[in-house]
């Protein structure tokens, strides 16, 4: 194979992690939102919710995200590996800073799933539904970064990012009202 048909491989690769982890965050912290929930109800019902819940949150952490993110660091390092002058413009920086909180996100996760699994959060629904739009946040900001590349303005990146930040923040404001 030529180098453009290892590159082409390399990103499908990439792009279906990237999905496959943005769609696991989603999941799984939906299933968080309904684990609250249930922590509100009565026993026994309770208790058998919550059980079913993390046995779901484990499954969706372990089998989705925990290979996601390692397909879409592998083939994203593979990527830089083709193309290594990316790690000198900024629109690369911008998207790595993006990834690395992104993944220091997933993994903070778990502790989220320790504390429901021990019946120690102290988190209502609405924390999680809120939780729930950081990978939405972040993947905005990345596919811009990634289509745009150089011809990126930042100052319109992070103002339309703190825009849809602000109306992501109003929506569950307003949900939580009604």
């Amino acid at each position: 194979m030529d180098i453009a048909t290892w590159y082409s491989f390399a990103k499908a690769i990439h792009l279906i992690g990237m999905a496959s982890w943005m769609a696991g965050m989603f999941y799984l912290v939906r299933i968080m939102v309904y684990h609250a929930m249930a922590n509100e109800k009565a026993s026994p019902e309770r208790e058998i919710l919550a059980a079913q819940f993390v046995t779901m949150e484990w499954k969706a952490y372990k089998i989705i995200l925990r290979p996601a993110v390692v397909i879409t660091w592998s083939f994203g390092v593979l990527l830089l590996c083709i193309q290594p002058v990316w790690l000198q413009q900024g629109w690369m920086q911008f998207k790595l800073a993006f990834v690395l909180l992104l993944t220091g996100y997933t993994y903070w996760l778990q502790s989220h799933i320790r504390h429901l699994e021990a019946g120690t959060s102290t988190h209502a629904h609405l924390y999680y539904r809120a939780l729930n739009e950081v990978p939405t946040i972040a993947l905005a900001g990345i596919v811009f970064l990634a289509v745009f590349k150089d011809r990126i303005s930042f100052v319109a990146l992070f103002t339309g990012l703190g825009i849809f930040v602000g109306l992501i923040a109003w929506g569950i404001w307003k949900a939580n009202r009604q």
